[in-house]
């Protein structure tokens, strides 16, 4: 058996069951096959092996389900591919098979199932990987905050629940001018070698990652520049999307024969920790550039949305949009949640009239990191906040954001009934970060790293 040429990425995992996905390498005129076994912590027995044919029509990749799993438990896995004899393609002649696994052992933890406890999370966007002629340029410059990373998660007091990556992590578009990719097969090879990279790779073997598309994973400011000849290019961007960055995802509804569904009707969702919840919302895909039709979230999403704002029982309520909800750009808004300001108050009027508390909206995209509070001039009861966190890896192209590439001394929305008004909470972080989400009894403690993982600023939130 041969290690994964993409993977483990241990995908969405709940306190009974986890979703893992693998790629392996095309079989010489047979058939491949991927293997995983797995076993809890500390038992010698292995399970037994569950095999999956691995498609060419699907780069070959595809997700196992380890279902039903023992609750806040660690559990040790195994996992490769290969090509078996002609005669070996059913279960039982597989199982028969004398296979030699690979010697890496990876591990991860399940959800506990009970409601309180201190829960930790790392949230990243913007990892630029630049490609020249297929080949990664520097590859460590890309690869090396990961390193950090797993510094931190092997070392922390709270174990990290989940890798929140909300936004960009590829650049289908990184050299647009001259060459942009537009190619499947481009697509793909951007994809594998992302996500390939040693020190990625080690932390998504081990930690729940839940991924959500931005622009770059298509064309920058995507749909805004759209012309006709670009259905080719978003046709590729998503089906390569769908296989690596949603096929883990809980957008994939679990059925109750322990299987998902493989029909992918949409890229939000939502899912819980306890009394922690996150929805995360699709704000590219989605999107409605008519004039008198405006939509940043489709109609269904933003029902969605607003519903699970005002019934979810969460304690602490995180809304992910990979673009920023607030503050607005001085220049170059058009992108954003600025852009759409009559669907951003209706949500911002739903959570003030429905008194929802500890609402927090996490963003990346504008390669620079803040957190800001948004009050009520009318409404002292009223309090929602935004954690902004990017980028991973920057490019030298591109510059980082600063305080003064927002408007701050303005109300966000004007209303009958008040002004929405918001304010830094921090200083705006403009280099290379990461940051690192702790829930706790009382407060939310944001604290952003450098890419080597030293501190940059730790602010602390009182929840109500």
């Amino acid at each position: 058996m041969i290690k994964p040429t993409v993977g483990p990425i241990m995908g969405h995992t709940t306190a009974d069951h986890t979703r893992i996905f693998l790629r392996g390498g095309p079989g010489r005129n047979a058939p491949a096959f991927a293997g995983l076994r797995y076993r809890r912590s500390g038992e010698a027995q292995w399970s037994r092996t569950v095999f999956s044919e691995l498609s060419p029509a699907r780069d070959l990749c595809n997700v196992f389900i380890l279902n039903p799993l023992d609750a806040n438990a660690g559990y040790e896995y195994q996992a490769g591919w290969f090509c078996p004899p002609t005669s070996a393609q059913c279960a039982q002649t597989l199982n028969a098979l004398p296979l030699q696994w690979p010697q890496e052992i990876y591990r991860f933890k399940t959800q506990a199932d009970t409601p309180n406890g201190t829960r930790a999370y790392i949230v990243g966007s913007c990892r630029y990987l630049r490609m020249t002629a297929g080949v990664p340029w520097l590859p460590h410059l890309g690869d090396r905050i990961f390193a950090a990373i797993n510094h931190l998660a092997e070392r922390a007091a709270a174990p990290i629940d989940a890798l929140l990556m909300i936004g960009d992590q590829v650049y289908v578009d990184d050299l647009n001018i001259i060459a942009p990719d537009r190619e499947y097969q481009d697509i793909l090879h951007k994809y594998r070698t992302a996500f390939s990279q040693p020190h990625i790779a080690r932390l998504m073997s081990a930690i729940p990652t839940y991924m959500i598309l931005d622009d770059h994973e298509i064309e920058d400011n995507w749909p805004a520049r759209k012309c006709g000849r670009d259905d080719h290019l978003y046709n590729n961007a998503i089906a390569a999307y769908e296989l690596y960055q949603a096929s883990h995802s809980p957008a994939h509804e679990l059925l109750e024969d322990g299987r998902i569904n493989r029909h992918l009707e949409r890229y939000w969702y939502p899912f819980t920790h306890g009394d922690i919840g996150w929805f995360v919302t699709d704000s590219r895909t989605r999107r409605n550039l008519s004039a008198g039709h405006r939509r940043i979230l489709d109609e269904e999403q933003e029902a969605a949305l607003c519903d699970w704002l005002i019934h979810s029982p969460a304690r602490v309520k995180f809304v992910v949009t990979s673009v920023m909800f607030y503050p607005d750009r001085r220049r170059r808004g058009e992108d954003a949640w600025q852009a759409f300001p009559e669907q951003r108050l209706r949500l911002l009027e739903t959570i003030r009239t429905h008194r929802v508390k500890n609402v927090f909206f996490v963003s990346g995209d504008v390669h620079g990191s803040l957190t800001s509070r948004l009050t009520h001039s009318e409404d002292p009861d009223f309090e929602i906040h935004t954690i902004v966190s990017s980028p991973l890896c920057n490019s030298r192209l591109l510059p980082y954001a600063r305080a003064s590439t927002f408007t701050l001394d303005q109300p966000l929305a004007r209303t009958l009934a008040g002004e929405y008004r918001h304010q830094l909470t921090g200083a705006v972080i403009s280099q290379d970060n990461f940051a690192h989400l702790q829930v706790e009894a009382q407060q939310l403690r944001v604290t952003y790293h450098d890419r080597c993982g030293q501190p940059l600023q730790t602010l602390n939130i009182t929840l109500r």
